[in-house]
């Protein structure tokens, strides 16, 4: 989960919202650069932090019993089986952009060495089954990353005042984005999509309470908190 603190409490935003935002945000990728497996690019940039559920997970606190912020969080193995799990029974595409985000999120942690190693050799079955290439693999997860940093730097109000510009990523043309607030939206240089503007939505919970007593608490409070919507419009210059 993304956890912001605020003046209210932790603002609580799930890993599936932060997904389908990055989806949101893809889906409007201007149409003559779309990759050709459109559709499977989609679903795993909707999908690809889709094993984290803050409803049912267990390591959700901290030991000071604060909520534990996805940056905090360490590679399991477990939650990338079943990932690759649900990945592989869409398709064979999806599956390789869901293991290149493993392998970009875990790739330094020495935990997720041999679960990576086995990953690039499956690779070479999936690459063959969905009739892909290696060059058209890349170009999808790069277009999946782009949309998972954006995604994040809005999730994690990164967004800096005073139209400061930061660097969201590099698209799948090598091509790096940066972003400033304008007004109440966001405006995109250069512009990548089909769309001159358009509007995202993603959604938080806050909880006032600073620490739980055990996960199950939390897990309460979480489901019980109020649901605020977001809407953020992106323009170009």
């Amino acid at each position: 989960m993304i956890v912001n603190y605020t003046e209210s409490g932790w603002e609580i935003i799930t890993q599936r919202s932060h997904g389908l935002l990055a989806a949101q945000i893809c889906a409007h990728w201007k149409k003559n650069d779309q990759p050709e497996r459109w559709v499977d690019t989609l679903i795993a940039t909707a999908e690809h932090d889709d094993v984290y559920n803050e409803f049912e997970n267990e390591d959700l606190l901290n030991p000071s019993g604060g909520p534990v912020n996805f940056k905090n969080t360490s590679f399991k193995k477990e939650y990338a089986d079943r990932l690759i799990a649900m990945a592989e029974t869409k398709s064979a595409y999806i599956a390789l952009l869901i293991s290149r985000h493993i392998q970009f999120v875990h790739g330094p942690d020495s935990k997720a060495a041999s679960f990576i190693k086995a990953l690039r050799e499956r690779e070479k079955k999936w690459i063959n089954v969905a009739q892909s290439s290696q060059e058209e693999v890349r170009r999808g997860y790069e277009l999946l990353e782009f949309c998972d940093a954006f995604s994040l730097l809005i999730c994690q109000q990164q967004i800096q005042p005073e139209q400061r510009k930061i660097e969201i990523s590099s698209g799948p043309d090598g091509t790096a984005y940066e972003m400033h607030a304008v007004g109440e939206g966001l405006q995109v240089n250069p512009w990548p999509f089909e769309e001159t503007s358009f509007v995202v939505s993603y959604e938080s919970r806050i909880l006032p309470q600073m620490a739980f007593k055990s996960t199950a608490e939390f897990r309460t409070m979480i489901a019980d908190a109020d649901v605020k919507t977001h809407h953020l419009r992106l323009t170009g210059m």
